[in-house]
């Protein structure tokens, strides 16, 4: 098919057949699986992906992490101030522009850090069952492939954080 083709068409579009439907029922569903696991934790999916992201160097800003999970400011504000009340993050006014709030982790946070790898990989294993390494990769590929085609600054890959931006 060629390059520039239009794949969806007004006339015929279903929202069951959207990519972005199912796109959004599959985070829902990974999201509410995540949940599931983590609420002995007293842990929301969207407040591990927080510690996740900040442990993984991908950004300690909550600006970042609003841009790039595309949180409203005010639930980033709501959550960071749980972690923090959680003691699994402090704030700390960067030394070169005491305007710049950064996030850290806390020794808990960390700890935190390294066992939710584990639930996601268990919520991930079970919404792949079936595929096999290299149908992985192919999905992969492809929704980088769309991100790369949605023409937002940074998203092409991936690759990068929000402080590398």
């Amino acid at each position: 098919m060629a390059k520039d083709a239009q794949l969806y068409r007004a006339e015929d579009f279903r929202l069951e057949d959207s990519v972005g439907y199912l796109i959004t029922r599959l985070r829902a569903s990974i999201f509410a699986g995540v949940d599931g696991e983590l609420a002995a934790w007293g842990l929301s999916a969207a407040q591990a992906s927080i510690v996740l992201y900040i442990a993984h160097g991908r950004g300690d800003r909550a600006a970042d992490i609003s841009r790039d999970y595309d949180y409203d400011t005010g639930s980033m504000t709501r959550m960071v101030e749980r972690l923090a009340r959680k003691g699994l993050l402090h704030r700390v006014r960067d030394g070169a522009d005491r305007r710049v709030v950064r996030l850290q982790l806390t020794a808990a946070g960390r700890r935190l850090a390294r066992r939710i790898p584990a639930v996601a990989a268990r919520v991930l294993n079970r919404h792949l069952r079936g595929f096999r390494r290299g149908e992985l990769e192919q999905l992969k590929g492809y929704l980088r492939r769309m991100l790369g085609n949605s023409g937002v600054p940074g998203t092409a890959g991936g690759e990068r954080g929000a402080h590398d931006r």
